[in-house]
C-alpha cells in the first residue's frame, strides 16, 4: 500500500513538470503569499514574546509620571537609595536612555548608560562576543553594542561611532537571548548624562529587582505612594507591560498587517484551487484512460490532492525559505520610546508557515480531486 502512494505521489509531481510555465507561474504566487504571511507572522510572534509576562519576570520599570519618551523623562538618581529600603526590593539599577528617534522608527540607535559595576546584574544573559569587559570598564567613554548593532552598522572592536550625538568608541560586542540587548550600545551612566547635556545625578528609569513575581504589584504600588508628592512623581509597572506600553503603535502596526496576512492566505488559497482546476479540466480524457487501466476513483483523487499538496509544500518552502533568508541578512528592527525589536523569524513560525502551505494545498484541491474522481469514465471519453 505505502508503495502504491509514493507512487503516485511521484506520477503527481511528474504531471506539474510536464506543464512547467504555469507550474512555475503557481509557485511564484505560492511563494509571494507566503512570503506576506510568515512575514507578518515574526512580526507577530516577535512582539507576543517580547511583551509576554512569564513566570520569571521579577523587574519592574519606575519612569516618570506621564512621559512617553526616554528624553522628557527625568528622575532624581537618589530616588535609587529610597526604593532600596522598601520591603519586597532585592536591588535598583538606575539607567539613562538616550536615542536618535523617540516615535516609530526602523531605524534606532538606542544608547544606555547603566553604572558599569552593575551592567552584568542589568543584563545578566549577554556573553561577550569580541573586545574585553575590563577595557569598557575602564575606558570613560567606551560601549559594548550588541551583536546585531554590529552587524548592520558594519563595526569592530576599536571602531568609533556617532549617533544620537553621543560618540563613543566600540570595546565589546555582545550577544543576549533577549533581543533588546543585541541592538543597543551600553555605555557608563556618568558619560551618558554628561554627553546628553542633562548633567549628573538625572536617569530615565529605575530597574527594580523584586524577590518574588507575586510583589510585582505590591512593590509597584509603594514605590508610587512614596514618590507621589515629589516634584517628579513616579509610574511603575512590570518590564514586559512597560515594554507594551511604549511599543503601542508598533503593536498597533502589527495588528493592521494581520489583515494582510490572512489576505495572503486566501489568495494563495484561490490560486493552488485555480490551478487544480484548470489542471482537471486539461486531463479529463488522461484521467478516465487511468481509470480504465484499473486506477479506482480513490487513486485520482489521491493523485490530484497530490498535486494540490506539491503545489503547496513547493510554494510554501520557497516563500518561508526567502523569509528565513532576507530577515537574517537584513536584520530588519523597528523601535519606539526607545524600545526595539528585531524582526527575526523562529522555528515554530517557519513550521506554521510550510504546514499552513501543505494544508492550503490539500484543501484547495479537494473539490476538484472529488470532481474528477466522480466522473464517469465514458462521459469523460467522448469530453
Amino acid at each position: 500500500m505505502m508503495v502504491k502512494i509514493i507512487r503516485l505521489t511521484l506520477l503527481a509531481g511528474k504531471q506539474l513538470v510536464r506543464h512547467r510555465t504555469r507550474t512555475l507561474l503557481t509557485l511564484l504566487g505560492v511563494s509571494c503569499g507566503m512570503f506576506l504571511f510568515t512575514t507578518v507572522r515574526a512580526m507577530q510572534s516577535t512582539l507576543d514574546s517580547a511583551t509576554r509576562i512569564g513566570a520569571a519576570d521579577t523587574t519592574l520599570v519606575v519612569y516618570r509620571e506621564n512621559r512617553f519618551c526616554p528624553e522628557t523623562s527625568r528622575l532624581p538618581e537618589y530616588y535609587a537609595d529610597e526604593m532600596r529600603g522598601l520591603p519586597g526590593v532585592r536591588e535598583v539599577i538606575p539607567v539613562k536612555i538616550t536615542v536618535n528617534n523617540c516615535g516609530a522608527s526602523l531605524d534606532v540607535v538606542v544608547f544606555r548608560g547603566v553604572p558599569p559595576q552593575t551592567l552584568l546584574r542589568y543584563a545578566p544573559d549577554i556573553v561577550l562576543l569580541d573586545g574585553s569587559y575590563e577595557t569598557w570598564q575602564q575606558t570613560d567613554d567606551g560601549a559594548l553594542i550588541g551583536r546585531l548593532f554590529a552587524e548592520k552598522r558594519g563595526l569592530r572592536v576599536g571602531d568609533a561611532f556617532e549617533g544620537a550625538g553621543v560618540r563613543v568608541i566600540v570595546c565589546g560586542i555582545i550577544e543576549s537571548p533577549h533581543a533588546q540587548d543585541n541592538q543597543v550600545a551600553y555605555v557608563h551612566l556618568p558619560f551618558l548624562q554628561l554627553a546628553s547635556k542633562r548633567g549628573l545625578g538625572i536617569v530615565t528609569q529605575f530597574n527594580v529587582r523584586v524577590d518574588a513575581i507575586e510583589q510585582l504589584e505590591s512593590v509597584a504600588s509603594a514605590i508610587d505612594e512614596r514618590f507621589r508628592h515629589e516634584a517628579d512623581p513616579t509610574y511603575t509597572q512590570p518590564e514586559k507591560a512597560f515594554f507594551a506600553q511604549a511599543a503601542g503603535e508598533m503593536i498597533d502596526l502589527v495588528s493592521f498587517t494581520r489583515w494582510i496576512g490572512y489576505a495572503s492566505v486566501l489568495a494563495v488559497l484561490g490560486l493552488i484551487g485555480n490551478a487544480i482546476m484548470l489542471i482537471v479540466r486539461g486531463r479529463v480524457r488522461e484521467n478516465a484512460i487511468l481509470q480504465t487501466l484499473g486506477y479506482p476513483p480513490v487513486a485520482i483523487l489521491y493523485l490530484v490532492l497530490s498535486e494540490g499538496a506539491w503545489l503547496g509544500a513547493a510554494g510554501g518552502g520557497i516563500g518561508v525559505g526567502l523569509v528565513a533568508l532576507f530577515l537574517n541578512w537584513r536584520k530588519p528592527t523597528f523601535g519606539n520610546e526607545g524600545q526595539i525589536v528585531a524582526l527575526l523569524p523562529d522555528a515554530p513560525t517557519l513550521v506554521i508557515g510550510l504546514a499552513l502551505a501543505l494544508a492550503l494545498g490539500l484543501l484547495a484541491s479537494l473539490w476538484p480531486a472529488l470532481v474528477a474522481s466522480q466522473k464517469p469514465i465514458v462521459e469523460s471519453l467522448r469530453s
